[in-house]
């Protein structure tokens, strides 16, 4: 980041998440480089209302309207424009005196939210995978025609494209994508089905929002990173390869033709990728803490058992079909997910029901949007009347 651009303006979607306050918690470190002008959230509007406070944005939104009005009347007199619904979240991914757009909103609900940021011609810091899973061909086509920087904030991608630097786009020969495991990876099929939603929440390294928490237990984080590996790297899916990894220390690994393998390692705080993406190509001390190797003393890998976790399988199925087949496995997924929260499916039945409705899609292999959008209602559709079948 050149003196000249100084401060980077932000615009930040999913302000209240995991991710979001991380991407705040690196403002605060580094004040002289960032200015926030605009946030939006689902529907946590006391969070929100400090937030603006805080940074004094020029304009905010919420999702939830409801939500929306009660942060308008708490922020009467203070200078920010207030949004509601999905148009308004547009409008702020949109936004006119940002630089860059934080995209960290959690399902789904970023797709409209990024793309329209894409056509701003707004960079993109990207940690919502399902906006590349869903519609990644049409947003990477987007990008390309405008002149648009996506960035990749989740720590494996982010791992990728530093380890990639290391040689030439042709010169690469695989890409391994590290996981940690999740809490289960030693538990048997039978102990699985008897997961409970508290004991899938406690993941054992990273902090993370419930959603994404529940993918990692399930691994179909995996299956949601191989998908995003291809479109973000223009990859083939045979050169992209998972590996479990239960410290959480190497966040992936590129082995190039002539055999080098280069790792990108550090502690497992998503502060450091976030970091990254925002003051890219330059670096700056991190509020993250330091690896010392001598303490974490060993580290481990191991192949996934796609077994007793097949969302695995799932990931690297739709990344070969392509077209509206990850849009189908995604939407699937996060509705199996939200019934498992609600203690109303078992934890082994959420990949089953991804695979039902990954078996049942009705594929289109050069989707256009509105493809992508049907297909992601359809399998929401589809997934809800499962696991209405199968709940508990």
């Amino acid at each position: 980041m050149s003196e000249a651009t100084l401060p980077r303006r932000l615009t930040i979607l999913g302000s209240t998440g995991s991710i979001g306050r991380s991407v705040l918690d690196v403002v605060r470190s580094l004040p002289d480089r960032f200015d926030v002008r605009a946030l939006a959230a689902r529907a946590n509007w006391r969070e929100l209302a400090g937030q603006v406070r805080e940074f004094s944005p020029k304009v905010v939104a919420l999702f939830d309207t409801t939500a929306a009005e009660e942060l308008r009347t708490h922020l009467a007199g203070e200078p920010v424009e207030v949004l509601a619904g999905e148009e308004g979240v547009v409008r702020v991914a949109e936004h006119g005196e940002s630089d860059m757009v934080v995209s960290a909103i959690v399902g789904s609900a970023g797709l409209a939210p990024t793309l329209a940021a894409v056509r701003a011609q707004k960079s993109i810091a990207l940690a919502n995978k399902e906006t590349i899973v869903m519609a990644g061909e049409l947003v990477m086509r987007e990008a390309a025609k405008r002149g648009v920087e996506i960035l990749p904030v989740d720590s494996e991608h982010s791992a990728i494209w530093q380890a990639m630097s290391a040689g030439k786009p042709e010169e690469i020969a695989r890409v391994i994508i590290t996981g940690s495991g999740g809490p289960f990876r030693g538990l048997s099929s039978e102990e699985l089905a008897h997961v409970t939603p508290e004991q899938a929440l406690n993941h054992p390294t990273w902090q993370m929002g419930p959603k994404v928490t529940i993918d990692s237990a399930t691994l179909m984080n995996k299956a949601l990173e191989v998908i995003e590996a291809r479109l973000l790297f223009g990859l083939d899916v045979e050169q992209i390869e998972v590996l479990i990894h239960p410290e959480s220390i190497v966040h992936s690994l590129v082995e190039f033709v002539d055999g080098s393998v280069v790792a990108q390692m550090s502690t497992p705080d998503m502060r450091g990728p976030i970091q990254y993406a925002l003051t890219w190509p330059d670096r700056f001390e991190c509020p993250a803490p330091r690896l010392r190797l001598s303490e974490v003393g060993e580290l481990h890998f191991e192949r996934p058992d796609v077994g007793r976790f097949p969302a695995v399988e799932l990931g690297f199925e739709a990344a070969r079909r392509g077209g509206t087949a990850p849009a189908a496995l995604s939407a699937a997924n996060e509705v199996a997910v939200g019934t498992f929260l609600d203690g109303k499916l078992r934890f082994t039945d959420i990949a089953s029901v991804a695979a039902e409705v990954m078996k049942g899609h009705r594929f289109v292999e050069r989707p256009t949007l509105d493809d992508v959008l049907e297909a992601d209602r359809n399998a929401r559709a589809a997934a809800a009347k499962l696991t209405a079948q199968r709940g508990i």
